[in-house]
C-alpha cells in the first residue's frame, strides 16, 4: 500500500466541479491582476479569523517579509524567534537587515519557549516571531502580555496554521500582525504560491497596500520602495472554494491524528496539545531515537515520512558558524528525533493502521 505525504490529487477530485467552472470564469473575464476574487477573498479571510484587515500576496514567504517591513523593523534592530522552523521565518528577518535571536524550543510542543523569552530582551529587540509549528498554537495570550510589558511588537507565523485556534481566537489574530501561506500542501492550499497578511491596524495595512505594489497606491506615483507580491487572482479563486471547506478538512485531519495517537501511544512520542488550543494538524509529528529506522522501514513499504526539520537554522550554512557557540539543546534532540507521517483529510483509517504497523514493527 503506497502512501503518500499529502494526496493532492484526491482533494482535487473532490472539488473539481466547484473549482474548475470559477476557474474558467476568472479566466473569461481577464481581469488577472488585483481582481474581484482577490477582494472578495481577503474579505472572507477577515471575517474568518475576525480581524479588520486581510491582504493578499504572493507567498507565505513575503507575508512574513512584508508585514516585518510594515512594522518598521530595520536593520540593528532583534527579532526572537526559534530555530526549529522552516527558513522562510529567517530569510524575513534578514531581508530587512534585522538579526534573528534565536530562542530554544518546548520539546512538548515544539513552540519558542515562553520561560526564555525575557532573558534574551536587549535595547535593541523590535519584535517577537512566534511560529504555530505543525498547525499547533502558541499560548499567545502569555506571549502577547510578555510583548506588552517590554512594548514588543508580535508577528505571528501562521503559515501552518490556517484554522486553529487557541481559546476560540483564530491564531494570526492575536499580534500585531498575522502571516499565513497557501502553498499547495497547506491546510488551506491553492494550486500554487500564495500567502496572506492580517492586522487590526489600518496604519499598518495602508502600508501593506503599497508594499506589496511597488510601493505604489497610485499607478505610476510611487511613495516607498515596494515590491511585487500579489496574490494571483486565478488562486483567489480556487482559495475562495476551498476555505467554504476548511473547518471540515481540519476535523478530519484531527480525526486521523487522534487514531494515530490511539495505535502509537507508549510506543513513539505523539503530538502534545493545549485543552485551550484547537490544534488542527497541517503535520502529525512523532519522536522517537530510533527515528531513522523508522523511516527506513516505511520507505520500504512505499510510505511517504518527512523530517521536519532535520538541521535548525542556527546551523545552517548561510550563517557561516555565527551562532557555532549557541546551545539550544530541545532544538538538537528535536531535530534528530522528529518524524513527520502522511496526513491529509483524506486520509483513511486502513492508512493509519498500515503506517502504525510498520513503526511497530521498526522499533521492536
Amino acid at each position: 500500500m503506497s502512501i503518500p505525504m499529502v494526496d493532492l490529487h484526491q482533494q482535487y477530485q473532490t472539488l473539481k466541479e466547484e473549482i474548475e467552472p470559477v476557474v474558467l470564469d476568472t479566466l473569461s473575464e481577464a481581469d488577472y491582476i488585483m481582481g474581484e476574487n482577490v477582494k472578495a477573498f481577503e474579505h472572507e479571510v477577515a471575517n474568518y479569523l475576525d480581524v479588520k484587515y486581510a491582504l493578499g500576496v504572493a507567498s507565505g514567504t513575503d507575508a512574513l517579509h512584508l508585514a516585518l517591513r510594515a512594522c518598521g523593523v530595520q536593520p540593528n534592530d532583534e527579532v526572537i524567534t526559534p530555530a526549529f522552523t522552516f527558513i522562510s521565518t529567517i530569510e524575513a528577518i534578514l531581508y530587512c537587515g534585522a538579526t534573528p535571536i534565536f530562542v530554544d524550543i518546548d520539546s512538548n510542543n515544539f513552540h519558542l519557549d515562553l520561560s526564555q523569552l525575557a532573558t534574551l530582551i536587549t535595547p535593541k529587540t523590535k519584535a517577537i516571531l512566534p511560529v504555530h509549528l505543525y498547525g499547533n498554537p502558541v499560548n499567545m495570550p502569555a506571549l502577547m502580555s510578555l510583548a506588552n510589558q517590554y512594548q514588543l511588537l508580535v508577528i505571528e507565523d501562521a503559515a501552518q496554521s490556517f484554522g486553529a485556534t487557541w481559546n476560540g481566537q483564530q491564531t494570526g489574530s492575536f499580534g500585531t500582525v498575522g502571516c499565513f501561506s497557501f502553498y499547495p500542501s497547506k491546510n488551506l492550499s491553492a494550486f500554487g504560491d500564495g500567502g496572506m497578511i492580517v492586522t487590526n491596524s489600518e496604519k499598518i495595512y495602508a502600508d501593506l497596500i503599497a508594499l506589496r505594489n511597488h510601493g505604489s497606491y497610485t499607478r505610476y506615483h510611487h511613495e516607498k520602495l515596494g515590491y511585487n507580491s500579489r496574490l494571483d487572482e486565478i488562486q483567489a479563486a480556487i482559495l475562495r472554494i476551498k476555505l467554504k471547506y476548511i473547518n471540515c478538512f481540519n476535523e478530519k485531519r484531527y480525526s486521523a491524528a487522534q487514531y494515530y495517537s490511539q495505535l502509537l501511544n507508549g510506543k513513539v512520542e505523539t503530538p502534545q496539545e493545549s485543552k485551550t488550543a484547537k490544534h488542527i494538524y497541517h503535520q502529525y509529528t512523532i519522536l522517537h531515537r530510533k527515528r531513522d529506522a523508522i523511516q527506513a522501514a516505511l520507505q520500504q513499504e512505499e510510505i511517504a515520512s518527512m523530517i521536519y526539520y532535520p538541521i535548525p537554522l542556527h546551523q545552517q550554512i548561510l550563517f557561516n558558524n555565527k551562532y557555532a557557540n549557541l546551545s539550544l539543546p530541545n532544538t538538537k534532540i528535536v531535530s534528530q528525533r522528529c518524524l513527520s507521517l502522511p496526513m491529509f483529510p483524506e486520509l483513511t483509517t486502513a492508512q493509519i493502521e498500515k503506517v502504525c504497523a510498520v513503526i511497530h514493527t521498526a522499533i521492536v
